[in-house]
C-alpha cells in the first residue's frame, strides 16, 4: 500500500513456507485477499514476492505469469519488491550459511537474479520502480585469512554485478520500467556494515563498472557511475545494522554522502539484551536466550563491551557457551523478533532502531520501498506466537501508526 503518497509498503512473503510456485501462489491467495481488505481496502496493496530459484523457473513461464498478473489486477494487488536472497530452501530444513549458496561468483546466481528481474519487469506497474534483494556477495567465514581468494571473490561478485547492470539497463530500455540490486548486508557477510559497503563500491564495484559500461555500452563515465547507481543500490535492513550498532542517521548520512542509494529498507528488529554481572545472573539469562538458539536459521551475535569493543559469534549457542565469561554489557542476536513490542520474558529488542529510521523517513526521503520482514515466525519460541495473519497485520498496523 501507499504510505503518504510516496512510501510502499508491503511484508515479504518469506514468511510463508513453500519453495515451489504452486506452494507459494497457495499462500498468497489465501493471506493476501484478506490483508488487503482490512489494511488497503480502497487502494492497491503491495507484495514484497519472494521466489526460490525453482518457483522461479515455474513463474517465468509466459502462461503462468501472464494469469499471475490477472490474478493480482483482479484483487487490487501488485508487486513492487522481492527477495532474492535465499536462493533455495529457506524453511523446514537447515539453512544456517547456506543461505549464501551460490554466491556473486557463480553464473547459477546472476542467472537465479535475472530470471527474478524479467518476471519483475512483467509485474511492475507502470510508474513504479523494482528493487530485488540479494546476499552480501558471499559469507566472509569461507574466505577470512585468505587475501589472495578475498580478492577472488570480490573479482568475480563485481564482474557478476557489472553484467547484471548492463542487463538491467536493457530491460529499462525496452520496458521504461527501472528495476534496482538491493545489495543486503548482514552478519558475517561479505559486506556487514556501511564501511564495507563504501569500500567495496568506492574500490571494486564503480572503478570496474565504470570501465566495463564505458568500453561495452559507449557510455561516458559519468553516465556509466550513473547507471552503477541506479542500477545497485542497498537493501537496508534495520535488524542488521543495529547489529552492527550503527546508528541509522549516521548511516544514512554516510552512504548518502557516497552517492549509495536505498533501494529498500526491511524493517525487522533484533533480540537484545543487557548481561549481568553475577554468575546466577547470567545464567538466568542463557536460560530465557536458550529457546531462540533453534537449528535453522544462522543467529549470529555480536557482542559489545564497556569501550565499545565488538565480538562476533557466528551463532547464537556459540555465544551461550561463553555465557559465564563474557565480559561484555550487551548482546545482540540475528533473530527477527516481531516489531510490535521491545520486550520478551525479559529480553528486549532493537526496536527502537525502527522507530529512529521511520522518524528519518518522515523528513528525508531517501527510498520508496518499506517491507516487514519478521521471517521466523515458525521457529519462534511458542509464547510469541500468534494467528499468522493476525501477526502479519498486527506488524503493518505497527508500522502505518508511527509513520502516518
Amino acid at each position: 500500500m501507499l504510505i503518504n503518497d510516496v512510501l510502499h509498503l508491503s511484508y515479504c512473503t518469506n514468511i510463508h513456507p513453500g519453495e515451489t510456485w504452486e506452494e507459494i501462489f497457495s499462500s498468497l491467495k489465501k493471506y493476501l485477499p484478506e490483508l488487503k481488505e482490512k489494511l488497503s481496502p480502497k487502494q492497491p496493496f503491495g507484495i514484497g514476492l519472494r521466489l526460490s530459484d525453482k518457483a522461479s523457473r515455474a513463474l517465468a513461464e509466459e502462461r503462468r505469469l501472464t494469469a499471475f498478473r490477472e490474478w493480482l489486477d483482479e484483487h487490487g494487488l501488485y508487486v513492487y519488491t522481492m527477495n532474492g536472497f535465499p536462493y533455495g530452501g529457506f524453511h523446514n530444513q537447515v539453512v544456517k550459511d547456506e543461505v549464501h549458496r551460490p554466491d556473486w561468483t557463480t553464473k547459477a546466481r546472476l542467472d537465479y537474479t535475472l530470471r527474478l528481474a524479467h518476471i519483475l519487469a512483467t509485474l511492475l506497474p507502470e510508474g513504479v520502480d523494482g528493487g530485488i534483494s540479494t546476499s552480501p556477495l558471499s559469507y566472509k567465514p569461507w574466505h577470512e585469512n585468505n587475501a589472495e581468494q578475498l580478492n577472488t571473490v570480490y573479482s568475480g561478485a563485481t564482474d557478476s554485478l557489472v553484467e547484471l547492470v548492463e542487463q538491467l539497463r536493457q530491460i529499462k530500455e525496452n520496458t521504461g520500467k527501472t528495476i534496482h540490486l538491493d545489495i543486503e548486508p548482514e552478519p558475517d557477510g561479505l559486506l556487514e556494515n556501511s564501511e564495507e559497503v563504501i569500500r567495496y563500491y568506492q574500490d571494486w564495484l564503480l572503478p570496474k563498472g565504470v570501465e566495463k559500461l564505458v568500453q561495452s555500452s559507449g557510455l561516458t563515465e559519468q553516465q556509466a557511475k550513473e547507471a552503477v547507481l541506479t542500477h545497485i543500490q542497498l537493501c537496508y535492513d534495520v535488524c542488521h545494522f543495529a547489529l552492527a550498532y550503527e546508528k541509522p542517521e549516521e548511516a544514512f548520512a554516510k552512504l548518502t554522502s557516497a552517492g549509495i542509494k536505498i533501494g529498500k529498507i526491511q524493517l525487522s528488529a533484533a533480540l537484545k539484551v543487557k548481561l549481568p554481572a553475577d554468575s546466577a545472573g547470567k545464567a538466568t539469562l542463557a536460560g530465557k536466550l536458550a529457546p531462540f538458539a533453534e537449528s535453522t536459521y544462522l543467529h549470529q551475535v555480536v557482542a559489545q563491551d564497556a569501550a565499545g569493543k565488538l565480538t562476533h559469534y557466528p551463532d547464537l549457542q556459540l555465544a551461550l557457551d561463553t555465557m559465564q565469561e563474557t565480559k561484555a554489557q550487551e548482546w545482540r542476536t540475528h533473530f527477527h523478533v516481531p516489531l510490535f513490542t521491545d520486550a520478551y520474558n525479559g529480553l528486549q529488542s532493537t526496536q527502537g532502531d525502527v522507530e529512529q529510521v521511520l522518524a528519518y523517513l518522515k523528513n528525508k526521503h531517501i527510498t520508496n520501498h518499506l517491507e516487514v520482514e519478521t521471517y521466523t515466525w515458525e521457529v519462534l519460541p511458542e509464547g510469541l506466537k500468534v494467528d499468522l495473519s493476525q501477526s502479519i497485520r498486527r506488524e503493518l498496523e505497527w508500522v502505518m501508526n508511527i509513520i502516518n
